[in-house]
């Protein structure tokens, strides 16, 4: 009875701590950002249609059908976003100050969140999980007409400045597949 219940402990433990098989690659990838502004995405205000008097409205510009409305969705239909490292992480050793503001004022920050990656879905279909030093960790979600290959992704940034700063870069990315 004591032995069952060791293997017992000890499967419970071997799941919880992530002893599970996960493949886990390494590679150099080319980095770019990205924002949901109309110059990275590809959409304007208007259509001629209605000569441009529906400012308020947003239409896609370039991709497979031109001309449709732009919703800012993903490729696979969630909405983009910027990874948030949470409480419990490495930028709260960097920044302690932020933990009393973190936990008081915006609580909704204290678990960690994905953020949303642009990469060819021949090669890393949606779901694919990555990290990428400097921005974090992010999800496939998305798809670019520019981003094509192996080697290339795009992260998402909430403004066109960031996304600039970050611009083109070579980083090793780990994948979990």
């Amino acid at each position: 009875m004591k032995v069952l219940r060791l293997l017992i402990l000890l499967g419970c433990i071997a799941l919880l701590t992530g002893c599970a098989a996960t493949h886990r690659e390494l590679k150099v990838m080319e980095a770019t950002g990205y924002d949901g502004c109309g110059q990275c995405c590809g959409w304007e205000r208007g259509s001629w249609a209605y000569l441009k008097l529906d400012f308020w409205n947003r239409y896609t510009t370039t991709g497979r059908n031109p001309g449709r409305p732009y919703t800012g969705q993903t490729a696979s239909g969630t909405w983009p976003r910027v990874p948030q490292p949470g409480l419990f992480s490495s930028d709260s050793l960097v920044n302690p100050w932020m933990i009393p503001i973190r936990i008081v004022f915006f609580p909704w920050l204290f678990l960690p969140r994905s953020g949303t990656i642009a990469a060819d879905t021949k090669y890393y279909p949606f779901g694919t999980e990555m990290y990428v030093p400097g921005w974090g960790w992010g999800v496939v979600e998305d798809r670019g007409s520019a981003i094509k290959g192996p080697t290339r992704i795009d992260l998402f940034f909430s403004t066109h400045g960031q996304a600039e700063r970050w611009g083109r870069r070579n980083v090793g990315v780990e994948i979990l597949k």
